[in-house]
């Protein structure tokens, strides 16, 4: 199987050296490595071709981007990472042994959140018990799933937030999630830079808006 990671940017020029060292050896061990710009101002675009790696440019919005590379990506296996989200040790090696390639097959891993406040460990917790739960998973979590899975659902919805809920209610119609307990590491600047607790309201508010029909686009002018 080969594997296609795709990675949506924007403006994340003071943090790409660090994700493309990090995204390097994957690429070296035969991954295709896909980053999209979404019409960055930063000079995001000029630091991806200077690491190497390939540049897709797509209009802003992270569910086109995602849906950008995906069209482009030659991989049996399809995984959308964050630009502040590190993959664990192995990934690659984990997920060959969860994934048949013509299956439908999708999931996701555990996540741990970085930062100072001690109540990130709870919040990463709460996401992972969740998403076993309910079958669904957010885009913190390094989605994947196969080609065939991809295709299947028509790839991410076009709306402004809330992508990565639908795609896993359409993903879950196919088959439940492989929950993986390896972790990815993620960024808690959203949850340290609006407060832990008044982030996590704010996300269960939107969230219980968009279950009762609430449209994205209505959601995403609360969001920002």
């Amino acid at each position: 199987m080969k594997l296609s990671i795709i990675v949506p940017v924007l403006n994340e020029a003071a943090g790409l050296p660090r994700l493309c060292e990090h995204l390097a050896p994957l690429q070296q061990q035969g991954a295709e490595v896909i980053l999209v710009d979404g019409g960055s101002q930063d000079g995001s675009d000029r630091c991806i071709e200077a690491h190497g790696l390939r540049l897709v440019r797509a209009p802003r919005g992270r569910a086109v981007q995602m849906n950008a590379g995906a069209a482009t990506a030659r991989g049996d296996v399809l995984l959308f990472l964050h630009a502040d989200t590190r993959l664990p040790p192995q990934a690659w090696q984990r997920l060959q042994t969860v994934l048949p390639p013509q299956s439908l097959a999708w999931g996701r891993f555990d996540v741990a959140i970085d930062g100072q406040a001690a109540t990130l460990r709870l919040v990463a917790w709460m996401m992972n018990a969740r998403s076993r739960l309910t079958g669904i998973a957010t885009g913190d979590q390094a989605l994947f799933m196969t080609r065939a899975a991809f295709d299947a659902v028509g790839g991410f919805p076009a709306q402004p937030l809330m992508e990565d809920i639908e795609i896993s209610r359409r993903l879950r119609r196919l088959a439940r999630p492989i929950c993986l307990t390896e972790r990815v590491r993620t960024s808690g600047r959203r949850w340290e830079q609006r407060g832990v607790w008044r982030t996590i309201f704010l996300m269960w508010r939107l969230r219980w808006a968009y279950w009762r029909g609430v449209p994205a686009s209505q959601l995403a002018k609360a969001y920002q």
